[in-house]
């Protein structure tokens, strides 16, 4: 798909929200109270001009170096502004004219609703394809946020490389997108539309998984996810019997340290409390909500997501990685020779 394309339809076709043809906004009924907050601070015309898919806003992110991939009008940029602070910072990159003049004209505005003495964010013009392009230095930033762009990539393995390099150790990747429950068609991926409609681009979860490990970020945790609706009775005939979904991940940048699978180590952690907005429960992704003081038993690889992260501080650690005790149970992976619906049920030989 031409970049042209996809420039023309966010910077030309869409004025506002409401323009889209699916159900690709995040409502704000979905949000928790303190993000609904977070953007009454916001510019009426930022809020205007949002295109995003879902949330982006992590825990833990005070005095934090952020970057925003694909920021547009500039909405989650201000959000998260607001909370790594005056010694934080925040820099959003878009490739689109229209919605980088957006952004930048609000700045100020910005500046003295948040009471920062000078801005902690900016705005630069360029490609997330080629963020070794624009003078940001490698290892660098403690997140990288994305709302609903990397599907609209013509390089998707590119931006997730180029992230890699830009986090620091330790370092994640969190960030919504859309994806499909299948590999689509020439004919959905090549129209315009469906394209500039998020749909087009949208990966088949199992292609992103793979481009996601090639890139270096081993083990892809799911937060939260979603059915898409497709509101445009002319698009959902073409998109046939295609299933769309908006799913936040969160990707650690941990030196090659995680495992394919979850294995187990004999390993628990403690949830101390503290992280802002998690006092009781802690939810690193869908499939662990850690409550205050209570023994979690973890696989080696949340584990390293804990110890080696800007999370450690809020842990206890039970536990090393001396004595392996075979596969995590309950993650859904076991030997293929233990189950009985495995292969062919004549015996081989």
């Amino acid at each position: 798909m031409n970049i042209t394309v996809v420039k023309d339809y966010y910077g030309k076709t869409l004025q506002t929200s409401a323009d889209l043809k699916t159900e690709a906004c995040c409502e704000p009924a979905e949000m928790p109270g303190y993000i609904k907050q977070l953007l009454t601070n916001v510019h009426d015309e930022v809020l205007a001009k949002y295109y995003g898919c879902g949330l982006v806003v992590p825990t833990t992110l005070k005095d934090a170096r952020v970057l925003d991939l694909g920021s547009g009008s500039g909405r989650d940029v201000y959000a998260l502004a607001q909370l790594v602070g005056p010694e934080g910072e925040v820099v959003g990159i878009d490739m689109t004219a229209e919605q980088i003049a957006v952004a930048r004209k609000h700045v100020d505005w910005h500046t003295e609703k948040f009471g920062f003495e000078k801005p902690n964010m900016r705005f630069l013009d360029g490609y997330i394809e080629k963020l070794d392009e624009l003078g940001l230095e490698p290892g660098s930033f403690d997140v990288i946020v994305s709302n609903c762009v990397i599907n609209l990539s013509t390089d998707k393995l590119a931006v997730l490389k180029g992230a890699y390099d830009l986090l620091k150790p330790g370092g994640e990747m969190y960030f919504a997108d859309v994806y499909a429950d299948r590999r689509l068609d020439d004919t959905v991926r090549k129209d315009p539309v469906l394209y500039g409609e998020c749909l087009g681009g949208a990966l088949y979860w199992n292609d992103f998984l793979h481009l996601a490990k090639k890139a270096g970020f081993l083990d892809p945790r799911v937060v939260t996810d979603r059915p898409l609706g497709i509101t445009d009775e002319v698009l959902a005939a073409k998109l046939g019997a295609a299933k769309f979904y908006s799913v936040t991940y969160r990707l650690f940048k941990l030196d090659q340290q995680l495992e394919p699978n979850c294995e187990d180590y004999g390993q628990a952690v403690v949830y101390k409390g503290g992280i802002e907005h998690a006092e009781d429960v802690f939810q690193l992704d869908k499939h662990h909500a850690i409550e205050r003081g209570k023994v979690f038993p973890v696989c080696g690889n949340t584990w390293y997501m804990l110890h080696d992260t800007r999370f450690t501080d809020y842990f206890e650690f039970i536990g090393d990685f001396s004595r392996h005790y075979g596969i995590f149970e309950g993650c859904g992976t076991s030997a293929p020779f233990d189950d009985p619906n495995a292969g062919s049920a004549e015996p081989c030989c």
